[in-house]
């Protein structure tokens, strides 16, 4: 079988680089768009809703770009794949929808053209009630024996991977996360309801130790294993839920588990998860620039996205908690007056009228990283005409402190 690299395309010349970054990342990502304005999970493949959703978040989700050709046509692809009932389907064959509505429904919220679209995603959504934890189905449980196959609450509904089925950790978590990008006129009626009652739904499936799995947290009396992703995306849904024991524990459990990921994948949405909540990142033993854009696209266009997401440090979306808490700041001010104080943070708010700032600082946690391909990357943002200049670089060095003794 022949390898997946061998079928993406090769980076233009300037692009080539040993180590990937994110500014040369969406370059290539750009590449890989197909005709029809959507992408496949790999170069060449037919485009479908997911991997088109999360190259379309990468790529614009930093600036104002929804006039560009490149978006709009994404944007023309996912509004043509809806179904007449306002959801989208995880495949085109498809004829009915699936949770990938609510990350459809999250990507087009910042676009005008596209509010009918995600007014009707949203319906669809809050319409559809997992049918596991349905009145009836709860009176009916009420009659058997107490069982020990699993320890829940089937009060609490989200939602399946498919309609009218039963709720599970990922596709709620992602519902959650439409729901909070999507401005509050597109919001349907039992919004709310819905929002409470999914909020309830993780926090009861979280595992013993923290973290969350697919689904149950215990089953047969036997505790689950957290797993990444899942407690990522749980996470990220839960940022502005109101504060339990059970987020900081999962936090704990993700920060440790950072150290041991060794998938780019698992690596980028991680790190954007502990920086969405202002904790710490251990060191890991993988990085995410160990991989080219070329096997990052290998893997799966939706894994060059999150690496491109990861390595932006001005995403607007899961933004670091710095980043997040500056905008919030801004509201407040815009909202109280002149020199008001900010309702989240009670700190003075500063001026945000003056020009903007030439000054850039980049980290590295390794001095073996490509410090050649961040440069110039930096240099980029600030669109410096620098060919045929001479450039200083004066680097700070830290080293171990050696004491005798």
């Amino acid at each position: 079988m022949p390898s997946l690299v061998e079928d993406i395309p090769e980076m233009p010349e300037q692009l080539a680089r040993t180590q990937f970054t994110a500014g040369l990342g969406v370059e290539f990502l750009k590449t890989l768009q197909n005709a029809d304005g959507g992408w496949g999970f790999h170069a060449g493949e037919p485009s479908r809703v997911e991997p088109a959703c999360w190259a379309l978040r990468a790529l614009f989700g930093r600036t104002e770009a929804q006039d560009t050709e490149s978006f709009r046509k994404g944007a023309g692809y996912l509004q043509s794949t809806q179904l007449p009932d306002g959801s989208w389907p995880a495949c085109a064959k498809m004829r009915a929808g699936s949770w990938i509505t609510s990350l459809t429904c999250s990507v087009l919220a910042a676009d005008g053209q596209s509010a009918k679209n995600v007014a009707a995603g949203l319906k669809w959504l809050c319409d559809d009630f997992p049918r596991d934890s349905s009145p009836w189905m709860r009176f009916v449980q009420s009659l058997r024996p107490k069982s020990h196959i699993s320890s829940q609450n089937d009060s609490y509904r989200g939602w399946g991977w498919t309609p009218k089925t039963a709720s599970w950790v990922e596709p709620t978590a992602f519902a959650l996360l439409a729901l909070r990008d999507a401005p509050s006129e597109q919001l349907p009626r039992n919004a709310a309801e819905r929002r409470n009652l999914a909020v309830a739904l993780l926090y009861d499936r979280m595992c013993p130790g923290g973290g969350w799995n697919c689904g149950n947290p215990r089953v047969y009396g036997v505790d689950g294993d957290a797993l990444v992703l899942p407690t990522c995306w749980a996470l990220l849904a839960l940022r502005d839920a109101p504060e339990k024991p059970g987020r900081a524990l999962s936090l704990v459990w993700l920060q440790k588990e950072l150290a041991k990921i060794e998938s780019a994948a698992s690596l980028a949405v991680a790190r954007m998860t502990l920086e969405n909540y202002g904790v710490e990142r251990p060191l890991p033993n993988r990085n995410l620039q160990d991989w080219s854009a070329q096997e990052l696209a290998a893997q799966g266009t939706h894994v060059l996205a999150w690496v491109c997401l990861a390595l932006d440090l001005a995403r607007r979306w899961a933004p670091a908690a710095a980043i997040r808490d500056a905008a919030a700041a801004t509201i407040d001010k815009d909202a109280a007056g002149k020199n008001s104080m900010s309702r989240r943070n009670r700190e003075l708010i500063p001026s945000f009228s003056r020009p903007p700032s030439r000054v850039m600082i980049r980290k590295v946690a390794r001095y073996e990283e490509d410090l050649l391909a961040l440069i110039y990357e930096s240099l980029s943002e600030f669109k410096l005409a620098v060919k045929d200049k001479t450039i200083l670089l004066k680097p700070n060095l830290v080293g171990p402190s050696i004491r005798k003794a």
